[in-house]
């Protein structure tokens, strides 16, 4: 490839492997950004848009955003407060979710995070880590030093002075405990079964974080592409929580059917040749549909349909 082809083009970083890559494929399909990834090559020029994807490992994308080497990008909030990266979230994808969790053995006399303080910490956030508990001895509650990783209210001379060792391991985190390499441990929990398995409990949550879409600060207001990528993106993510329900309804029992089916702003309603019924157009989600169609039938809905949206734009 030869590097002037991206001349001109938006750098949208997405992560190369692992747990966010599959979903974020799919979003890219649904919001039409089409292109062709050679093997062995982590740069892919969009066929239908001045558009460049760069894959990157998911822990570099924040620092890449920030530092503007790349426009935009995916990847998890965790990821984000560990680079300490100064980056805009402009969404929540809804997917890869996990929780940042202090962890000690089940059978440990250790009850809360400031139990720890002082004590060894072996984790692979090591930056979040430090600050936490640098934060937890300098008098903060638990809430008050998680809430500080988000907002990067961290003073720097605070962590320097820290007395609780953080060693950073790349992986095998939770066999630190059983290893005696450590007291307690900080890692991201998502089904909690490795957590289980190692016989571990979680005491303290550093970070609740999902994966979101990012871009660079100083480039968010000069590339309109980012706003159009960025409600491409935000429909796909509606369509796969909604679908259309259509049905019909005596008009003295329409107000009982839009307390059942608002809508996102409000259903679309529609005479019928038998001027004492209407049609009614609804969005619902995905996940009250059986019990939605049950309300509607009990108040004498008929010709109840449900309908796959591929993709949408609404009003959030």
């Amino acid at each position: 490839m030869d590097f002037s082809d991206l001349n001109d083009r938006l750098l949208f970083a997405i992560p190369k492997k692992g747990r966010l890559h599959e979903h974020c494929l799919t979003l890219l399909k649904g919001a039409d950004i089409q292109f062709h990834r050679r093997n062995r090559l982590d740069i892919a020029l969009s066929t239908n848009h001045p558009i460049a994807l760069v894959f990157l490992p998911a822990s570099d994308i924040a620092t890449f955003v920030g530092k503007g080497n790349v426009d935009l990008g995916i990847t998890g909030q965790d990821i984000i407060a560990e680079s300490n990266a100064e980056v805009d979230e402009l969404l929540q994808l809804g997917f890869g979710k996990c929780k940042l969790c202090v962890q000690v053995p089940i059978n440990s006399e250790l009850k809360t995070a400031k139990d720890l303080v002082g004590k060894r910490i072996v984790t692979s956030f090591e930056s979040v880590v430090g600050r936490y508990f640098a934060a937890l001895e300098a008098g903060s509650s638990e809430e008050q030093a998680s809430q500080a990783l988000l907002t990067k209210t961290q003073d720097v001379a605070q962590v320097s002075k820290a007395t609780t060792t953080v060693n950073c391991i790349s992986g095998s985190v939770e066999a630190a405990c059983a290893l005696g390499l450590a007291d307690g441990i900080v890692d991201l929990v998502e089904s909690g079964e490795t957590m289980r398995e190692a016989k571990l409990h979680a005491i303290a949550t550093l970070i609740s974080s999902q994966a979101v879409l990012i871009c660079n600060r100083k480039k968010r207001d000069t590339n309109p592409l980012i706003a159009t990528i960025q409600a491409r993106i935000q429909g796909v993510i509606a369509a796969q929580k909604y679908v259309l329900c259509n049905y019909n309804i005596a008009r003295s029992r329409l107000p009982q059917a839009i307390k059942i089916t608002p809508g996102k702003k409000a259903p679309t309603v529609s005479p019928l040749e038998d001027d004492s019924w209407v049609a009614v157009s609804s969005m619902i989600l995905k996940n009250q549909v059986a019990d939605i169609m049950d309300q509607l039938e009990a108040i004498g809905a008929t010709d109840i349909l449900v309908f796959q949206i591929h993709n949408c734009r609404v009003v959030s």
